[in-house]
């Protein structure tokens, strides 16, 4: 189990309360554990929220339920359930420390309102902060019978610990696309706060967005399933007041800062224009290159700095706040080393030729573009006023997940071979962890050898890091 130094580091990093830094790391070996499982690692596809979060976008809303749809009905059973989890736990406990009480966790069997089994589950945990009585508790909500239009697909989990596997965590996920109507059938079924922000920002993901008629067609199935018809905005309007009343109350605790919600609910005409086929989804220009900037967006998670840098902490309040369209405070020394506060719209990172990382935004005030040496910033801070991009944001990290641009065709989901990679087993002696400078990948080593063999990072892309950092010994 990781020290409870590095959820409290982590938490300080990303403005939250170190019990969500706490959960989604649990949430994580969780997902280690049933896909390690040989009766579920097939039959379990993961969905919702937390699949968003995990496999598809890093800087989306940390989220705390577990949520599967089931290939086999007969283990929506208690007894069932209670057996494999225990075993979970048991694998949990023997990988990582962490404490699954078997004698705490809870299934409820019940009825769907299309008369079939569904599970409402509870499970308790002990990790690095918890507290030592009433432990905190994962939600699973288990379906079987759930409409999967487009085939699942093995990706890699977000897992960004010292203790995670050097292979990464794979799992049974939905398709991007099919996941994203999903959320947009709940804005639909119910308009809760989580499902407006959950549409606006997968919409606003302009690089992922699926293609129109495509995602009509897997949202028709979605919500011809639960007898509905494809949403209008009309229907979600006479929503607004309950949205807003619950805004704060369900959101605040899974974002680093709680958003203004009228950039969110003025999003909704031009959605449901680009929904219904009224509009094309806006182009953008592409954004003139300053400073010597390269062609090419830096898109890793884990960006290269000097040691002792505050500057990956800058990047992530600068990828919330974009991602959200939120201007940005930058306390800035310019070359001549006077100090300034401006406030800017954040668009992407870059290398220069010479090999700084270059932050390119646009001041709010001129609206002139500019770029500014992240080695220069002293500070950022993100403000509550919003902005209408001019440029494409491309600061959302390249995530686990290569989410694919082109159109699949719809059909009938076949089951798959399991491709999860499995651990290798060490010889005997202590194994050294480190990780990449620039990927964040995890290497062991046999020797104190921080060099690293060419690799690819997460995205699948060739990563230039050849050395790593000293995490831990095995």
């Amino acid at each position: 189990m990781i020290d409870k130094r590095e959820i409290l580091d982590l938490a300080a990093q990303t403005s939250l309360n170190p019990h969500v830094i706490e959960k989604d790391y649990v949430l994580g070996w969780m997902l280690a554990g049933i896909y390690a499982h040989e009766e579920l690692a097939d039959n379990w596809i993961f969905k919702g929220g937390t699949c968003l979060k995990k496999c598809f976008f890093e800087t989306y809303r940390f989220s705390e339920d577990l949520d599967f749809t089931l290939r086999n009905e007969a283990h929506l059973d208690e007894a069932f359930l209670r057996r494999v989890f225990a075993e979970i736990g048991g694998w949990i406990y023997d990988e990582t420390g962490i404490e699954i009480p078997a004698d705490q966790q809870e299934f409820e069997i019940l009825k769907n309102p299309r008369g079939n089994l569904s599970c409402q589950g509870k499970i308790s945990y002990k990790g690095p902060v918890s507290p030592t009585r009433s432990l905190p508790r994962v939600k699973l909500d288990l379906t079987a019978d759930e409409r999967v239009v487009l085939p699942p697909e093995t990706v890699e989990i977000f897992h960004p610990y010292s203790d995670a596997p050097e292979e990464g965590i794979e799992v049974l996920a939905y398709d991007y696309v099919e996941a994203f109507a999903e959320k947009f059938r709940a804005l639909a079924e119910r308009t809760r706060p989580r499902d407006l922000y959950d549409v606006v920002n997968l919409y606003r993901n302009a690089d992922a967005r699926p293609e129109q008629q495509q995602f009509v067609t897997v949202l028709r199935e979605k919500c011809a399933f639960k007898g509905i018809q494809l949403p209008q905005l009309v229907d979600i309007e006479p929503h607004r007041g309950d949205v807003e009343a619950g805004w704060s109350g369900m959101l605040n605790h899974q974002l680093p800062a709680l958003l203004p919600i009228a950039s969110f609910w003025d999003a909704l005409p031009e959605i449901f224009r680009w929904l219904h086929g009224q509009v094309a989804a806006p182009v953008l220009p592409t954004m003139p290159l300053l400073g010597g900037a390269g062609a090419e967006a830096i898109r890793e998670r884990i960006v290269g700095l000097p040691p002792g840098s505050h500057g990956q902490t800058f990047i992530e309040t600068i990828r919330f706040a974009a991602a959200n369209r939120l201007l940005v405070n930058l306390h800035y020394r310019d070359q001549q080393g006077k100090r300034s506060t401006r406030a800017i719209e954040a668009y992407s990172l870059r290398r220069s030729r010479a090999g700084d990382v270059l932050l390119m935004a646009v001041r709010a005030d001129s609206g002139q573009p500019r770029s500014y040496r992240l080695d220069s910033i002293l500070g950022v801070s993100q403000t509550q006023t919003t902005f209408s991009p001019r440029y494409p944001i491309e600061l959302t990290p390249t995530g686990p997940q290569s989410i694919p641009l082109t159109s699949r065709p719809v059909g009938v989901v076949l089951p798959r071979a399991s491709t999860r990679r499995r651990s290798r087993a060490s010889s005997s002696g202590p194994t050294y962890v480190f990780r990449c400078t620039i990927c964040g990948k995890l290497f062991e080593r046999k020797s104190h050898d921080s060099t690293l063999r060419p690799h690819k990072n997460r995205a699948g892309y060739q990563c230039y890091g050849t050395y790593g950092t000293y995490v831990r010994t095995k």
